[in-house]
């Protein structure tokens, strides 16, 4: 646990100085408070709908800034060629996963609270409590960390950053074009496909809404591990080669 602590502060540190790190961040914000001020604020809701509509424009930045915080971690190192010396020193590859993970999925909940302000408005002028903000941040935390798990995939395979980014996000769009494309297939296709999408049945249809259901915590918490999982055996593998 040491070198992992080590990669990861490492890299948390390079986020926080980086000014790509706070680009995304600015980015991300910007566009998301445009989203809530011209669609979820739009027209006389109830609360709870805005604070709903709120999520559902928000999840936005665990989806794509998932992988825009990923796709370098792994890729970079090979293309600097401090791989060689990662893989020389005494840390396993499940180490240098971990590290870089945590590191990404910090930088990513700092983005989350630097957007926290906004539910919080609904609050303050309407009728919904902090259980349902927890459940909506919790949610996008879940789906955050999935993401970043399938971008640390996609950056374990290549080692050019931009075709990292690319397969990161193909990946994470076919994984929530599951659910319309079950629509269009005959049972148990449709069923299998549906709860494997990452976004419209887990979240859409859960935390969104302020309902947490243990099937979608265990869901995300799976597709974490076994992405993880992908990018630690693509690691050992390329090791070898």
């Amino acid at each position: 646990m040491r070198a992992t602590s080590i990669i990861y502060r490492r890299e948390l540190g390079r986020y926080l100085r980086s000014p790509i790190g706070w680009i995304i961040a600015a980015a991300a914000l910007l566009v998301e408070g445009i989203l809530f001020q011209s669609q979820a604020l739009s027209g006389e809701q109830l609360s709870a709908m805005v604070l709903e509509r709120y999520f559902y424009f928000a999840s936005g930045i665990p989806t794509f800034c998932g992988v825009l915080l990923a796709f370098r971690l792994l890729a970079e190192e090979r293309q600097n060629h401090s791989m060689v010396l990662l893989n020389t020193s005494p840390i396993r590859d499940t180490e240098i996963v971990l590290g870089k993970f945590f590191a990404a999925l910090t930088f990513l909940t700092i983005i989350f609270v630097l957007s926290l302000y906004m539910p919080l408005l609904v609050k303050v002028n309407g009728k919904i409590t902090l259980l349902q903000i927890f459940v909506g941040y919790f949610g996008m935390f879940l789906l955050g960390s999935a993401t970043l798990a399938i971008g640390m995939f996609a950056s374990a395979l290549t080692k050019h950053q931009i075709v990292a980014a690319l397969m990161g996000a193909v990946f994470v769009l076919i994984m929530c074009m599951l659910f319309p494309l079950a629509k269009r297939l005959d049972s148990p296709v449709r069923e299998v496909l549906e709860q494997v999408d990452l976004w419209w049945v887990h979240f859409q249809n859960g935390f969104m809404r302020g309902i947490i259901n243990l099937k979608d915590v265990v869901y995300y918490l799976a597709v974490t591990y076994f992405f993880l999982l992908l990018a630690v055996k693509t690691l050992e593998a390329k090791r070898w080669q």
